[in-house]
């Protein structure tokens, strides 16, 4: 027997302001990013999944975008350990999820998104969450799209 399971993405607050941080300490000291590096945009914020069970199939998404905009999220691979080392471009997963409102859409419209992406990066995700407890997320905002307008989760079937 399976059981559904909806997982919220939560804002990580303190990492985004770290990271946000890092950008500052660079521009101060005039220094540059580490070869690689993957440094955090204003539009950006990091966002994490709290898997309780491991065992996962990915079953949809589900994304509301409050007005026109887009929401582009990109997974971060198990090497990255934010406490301890900084964000690189090779620990960026692909595909990236990307998912919009145009103007002009409905209020009531279904948010649009690239599927055959979507579903691989929902895929991948139900594969990692089988050895990580936490993921991490980098959420870019354009278009119109702000943490304040968007409400995301992930629905996953549970395996018994």
């Amino acid at each position: 027997m399976s059981t559904k399971l909806e997982l919220p993405f939560r804002p990580d607050t303190q990492l985004t302001e770290v990271m946000r941080l890092r950008v500052q300490s660079l521009q101060q000291r005039g220094l540059k990013r580490q070869d690689g590096e993957r440094l955090l945009q204003p539009n950006e914020a990091i966002y994490r999944l709290d898997f309780s069970k491991q065992s996962l199939r990915f079953s949809h998404w589900t994304v509301r975008l409050a007005q026109t905009g887009r929401l582009t999220i990109t997974a971060t691979s198990q090497l990255w350990t934010p406490d301890l080392t900084n964000l690189m471009t090779r620990q960026l997963l692909e595909p990236a999820g990307a998912f919009w409102r145009a103007p002009g859409d409905a209020c009531d419209a279904p948010v649009q998104c690239y599927e055959a992406d979507a579903h691989e990066f929902g895929e991948r995700i139900a594969e990692l969450a089988k050895v990580r407890k936490v993921m991490y997320f980098l959420f870019a905002f354009a278009e119109g799209c702000s943490p304040e307008t968007i409400d995301c989760s992930i629905s996953f079937t549970v395996d018994s």
